[in-house]
């Protein structure tokens, strides 16, 4: 399920089968970009009558009243436009990019024939790039499984049932917990990934509070202790990659890599790739930028 007859993803059984991200936001962006072309109509419609009102303002200055009037409804009308752009981008990025983000990251890990185990952190939007994982599982003829991390249980819920919808139920599996203290031990996946979570770890305090960005470390951290020696990590995610960068090559990661920035949900992504060292090293990783998502 989740495919047409030509190989491609049919979108309308995608979103069908994992919903939308941030739906209240996409809402609510229509409705103001609704009213802001309302505004605009009525501006266009009734102008004569918004110069007479701004000629009173301006004290019977017709020209700079018109002015005004013009200058007032286009901004109106700019504004119903860029509302309009915003939530067709909250539509994109909530499923069609999130799956073409997905295959990328799988695309990242070169060898899944040799993995059995792979954690996705976060899991969001119903499992998206959790199940990118297990059918490129189910198609190298791998017996591995991977395993989903959510703070909620009604999300790993539904990240279970569209497992199944898309065939590689036996494949996933999930668990509860904070990304912060992994209910795992170190050295346990081959591989960890993760898409758009990250960056909502410490939220409590604030989105760009320094109390916020040590949750974020001590989440990349984790992440970097439960992969087994050689394993491969891969992380997108919105605003805060250099801060990952950075930490990984705290962290003595090495073939660090950085992606090109792609817009979701109106701000800057970028995908992190990056490989957990065999034995341990000395001196800084290197941090190569040239990586194309393509």
């Amino acid at each position: 399920m989740g495919k047409s007859t030509n190989g491609k993803r049919d979108w309308t059984q995608m979103y069908a089968i994992y919903g939308m991200e941030q739906r209240q936001t996409l809402i609510f962006l229509l409705c103001q970009a609704m009213l802001f072309s309302v505004l605009s109509v009525l501006y266009l419609l009734y102008f004569d009558l918004v110069c007479n009102f701004f000629e009173r303002i301006f004290s019977g200055a017709g020209g700079t009243a018109r002015f005004a009037a013009g200058i007032t409804g286009s901004v109106t009308a700019l504004s119903a436009l860029c509302l309009f752009f915003a939530a067709a981008n909250f539509f994109y990025s909530s499923v069609p990019l999130h799956f073409d983000m997905a295959q990328r990251i799988v695309s990242a890990v070169h060898d899944w024939s040799s993995v059995k185990l792979a954690l996705d952190l976060g899991c969001c939007g119903r499992g998206i790039l959790l199940n990118a994982v297990a059918t490129q599982m189910k198609k190298e003829g791998s017996s591995g499984r991977v395993v989903g991390l959510d703070r909620s249980k009604l999300t790993t819920m539904s990240t279970l049932r569209a497992a199944k919808m898309e065939g590689v139920g036996e494949y996933v599996t999930c668990r509860e917990g904070d990304a912060r203290r992994l209910p795992f031990p170190d050295n346990y996946f081959d591989v960890v990934v993760s898409g758009v979570f990250v960056h909502t770890v410490g939220r409590e305090y604030g989105a760009r509070t320094a109390e916020a960005a040590a949750e974020r470390m001590r989440a990349v951290a984790e992440l970097v202790r439960v992969m087994k020696p050689g394993g491969v990590g891969v992380v997108w995610d919105l605003l805060h990659v250099p801060e990952y960068v950075l930490r990984l090559q705290e962290l003595k990661m090495e073939d660090v890599r950085v992606s090109e920035r792609v817009t979701a949900f109106m701000v800057s992504s970028q995908i992190v790739s990056f490989r957990k060292p065999s034995q341990h090293v000395h001196g800084p990783a290197e941090v190569r930028l040239d990586w194309r998502l393509c």
